[in-house]
């Protein structure tokens, strides 16, 4: 049971376009920026996973297309089809078997290169008897919402107040793409898109990449870097099945939390959690998620954000970045980004953004509509066995 570190992390800003460079120059920028940090050579790495998906690429086995950029010819590459979260798991596990000490994982967004994004995510949907029906896929997003709303209480009003925190918090982040001063009302003004979804509340894409260095402990304590330990990982896909899934719930969500918490000793989320980057591709799936989480206090998770609790100064910050809401949602890469900022944090590395009491966190991400598949890591700023909680 080996202990495992955060040893480097190097990020592209998110920008909605980036016409000047290609997918390619963002993944080196981010690289370089990662092995500095860490304080290594790529010729020192023994293993790097990379998160995409053929289809938003536009190219086969995309894992093919980096090693150059990332400094890993001829070095063991793979391809997991998941979120930058479940990267994470991949080296995290790797580095357990005890066969390996230094491993990378990079995600990278260009989605402003994909001018029908909606008819590729599309193919995500059974082809046999979902497909067929010509349904644009965010339609899922709002039948779900319209189920949530209905089976938990929570009011429209509620999922704008995601909005306005997440975006409002992103004025502070100079990350952010899609920073914005809003309130309620600017929420569900905006376009009815897919009822009772409004456009407002859909997360907009941005362009980015990110890279993770990770270390057993001790090649970790023998770099110059401050490591941010990885506690636990979980991991968790729900049926694909439109018609046999829990439309109100993320059970994915749930069951690849309580593995995390698990592997990383906790026993009470809402109490031994710090502050939680949790996804929000749509407003009302961070309410959903963080009641899955068990990070919704006795009241559920609208009434906690109501009452102040996952403010920035709360008891609970929740998505202090700026979310996907805020920051940009970037395929793949979205998770490496909230882990990004998890990371920030717990260093103490934030600027105008930084919490004051920042050592454990937990970082959750889905890979989007249709699927149901989840996945979660707690971080922390001591090793499991050392001073920290």
């Amino acid at each position: 049971m080996r202990n495992i570190a955060i040893v480097g992390i190097g990020h592209t800003v998110p920008r909605p376009v980036s016409p000047d460079v290609s997918y390619r120059e963002m993944i080196h920028e981010a690289a370089v920026k990662a092995y500095q940090d860490a304080g290594i050579s790529p010729r020192d790495v023994e293993s790097f996973t990379v998160c995409a998906e053929d289809f938003n690429e536009g190219i086969s086995i995309t894992d093919e297309y980096v090693p150059d950029q990332l400094g890993a010819v001829q070095k063991p590459v793979h391809t997991v089809g998941g979120d930058g979260v479940h990267g994470i798991a991949d080296a995290f596990l790797q580095i357990r078997t005890g066969l390996i000490d230094l491993a990378v994982v990079s995600s990278h967004s260009k989605a402003s290169n994909l001018l029908t994004k909606d008819h590729v995510l599309n193919y995500a949907l059974d082809p046999i008897f979902q497909r067929p029906l010509g349904l644009n896929p965010h339609y899922v997003a709002g039948l779900e919402m319209r189920r949530f709303l209905e089976e938990s209480g929570v009011s429209p009003q509620a999922c704008a107040g995601v909005v306005v925190k997440n975006r409002g918090n992103a004025l502070v982040n100079p990350h952010a793409a899609h920073a914005a001063r809003l309130d309620v009302d600017d929420v569900l003004r905006s376009e009815l898109w897919f009822d009772p979804l409004h456009r407002a509340e859909a997360a907009a894409f941005a362009d980015g990449a990110c890279v993770v260095v990770l270390a057993s402990e001790d090649r970790a304590r023998a770099l110059r870097g401050r490591p941010v330990w990885v506690r636990g990982v979980g991991w968790n896909t729900d049926t694909p099945w439109l018609e046999n899934r829990d439309w109100a719930r993320s059970i994915a969500t749930r069951k690849a939390g309580a593995m995390a918490c698990r592997v990383a000793g906790i026993r009470s989320p809402s109490d031994e959690i710090d502050f939680a980057e949790v996804d929000d591709t749509y407003a009302y799936k961070e309410l959903q998620h963080l009641d899955a989480l068990g990070l919704g206090g006795t009241c559920g998770a609208a009434e906690s954000l109501a009452r102040g609790t996952y403010d920035p100064t709360g008891a609970l910050p929740v998505n202090v970045s700026g979310g996907s809401l805020g920051v940009g949602l970037m395929w793949e890469a979205t998770g490496l980004f909230r882990v990004l900022e998890a990371v920030t944090q717990i260093r103490g590395e934030a600027g105008r953004r930084q919490l004051p009491e920042a050592r454990t966190a937990l970082v959750h991400s889905w890979r989007g509509v249709p699927t149901a598949s989840c996945a979660v890591a707690i971080f922390a700023a001591e090793p499991r066995g050392g001073n920290g909680r």
